[in-house]
């Protein structure tokens, strides 16, 4: 049976809308029919095991050239993405965060946010006005300026990566983020902070996908819906008390709801 996607205002033209997604990699079915609907300002949440899935999902959202779609379709704002390349999928503001950020080295922090904003935007930011945005938004993720003129994650703590992600997403100000397992390996003050710089961006228009193993990072940000997903599938969806629900019960629970 395919899961019915969630709605919360039954609006139209849904943010993001997958249907009936299957994909594969390298020749494996690891997405089995996966429906989703996101409305804009709202934040879901996909909890579930290791090997489940959730990070195949964020990579086919973004458009990772490894994976492939069998059958279903995405939809972002109305437009049918499924086939688009990465680079349009930024350009008409989605955005992933990874789980394991890639060094790039000889290309500094704030070279690769100039870059990267004024392909989102079109517009040729100068050094000074693009370091002036990094800044603000380094304060409000507790991050020391010197941060901005070192390469792109090398040399970083997983922490200092995580942060690094939520500054790229404080700059580019996508209308659609993808946060695959940003909690990762944060410890209790870099998660709060982390969090923090979420909240800052959450709004009536913008919408978040956040994936995680655990329900610690959604102490500090409530989803509107959480998620389960088990073998490829979502086997059940909820409100931010699902994510308690798994955190007592765990998943073997759900387990059932993904076989057939």
């Amino acid at each position: 049976m395919v899961h019915q996607p969630v709605t919360l205002t039954g609006m139209t033209t849904p943010l993001i809308q997958i249907d009936n997604l299957h994909a594969s990699v390298d020749g494996n079915e690891i997405l089995k029919g996966v429906s989703l609907t996101v409305n804009e300002g709202e934040t879901h949440a996909v909890m579930g095991p290791n090997g489940s899935g959730k990070s195949t999902l964020a990579n086919i959202l973004l458009g990772h050239p490894a994976y492939e779609v069998t059958e279903g379709s995405i939809l972002y704002k109305g437009e049918d993405i499924t086939e688009d390349a990465p680079e349009d999928r930024g350009r008409a503001g989605m955005f992933l965060g990874f789980q394991y950020p890639e060094e790039i080295p000889g290309v500094s922090v704030v070279n690769f946010l100039r870059t990267a904003l004024s392909n989102r935007t079109g517009t040729n930011y100068t050094v000074l006005e693009l370091r002036l945005k990094v800044m603000e938004a380094m304060k409000d993720l507790d991050m020391d300026p010197s941060f901005a003129d070192r390469y792109l994650n090398e040399g970083f703590s997983g922490g200092e990566r995580k942060r690094n992600e939520v500054l790229q997403m404080a700059v580019l100000e996508p209308d659609f983020a993808v946060l695959d397992e940003t909690d990762s390996g944060l410890d209790i003050d870099a998660l709060r902070i982390v969090a923090e710089g979420v909240k800052r961006l959450q709004d009536d228009k913008r919408g978040f996908l956040i994936i995680t193993h655990y329900q610690r990072m959604l102490d500090y940000i409530t989803p509107d819906v959480v998620h389960v997903f088990v073998d490829g599938r979502i086997v059940e969806s909820g409100d931010a008390a699902l994510a308690n629900q798994i955190e007592d019960a765990g998943y073997e629970a759900f387990t059932a709801g993904a076989v057939g």
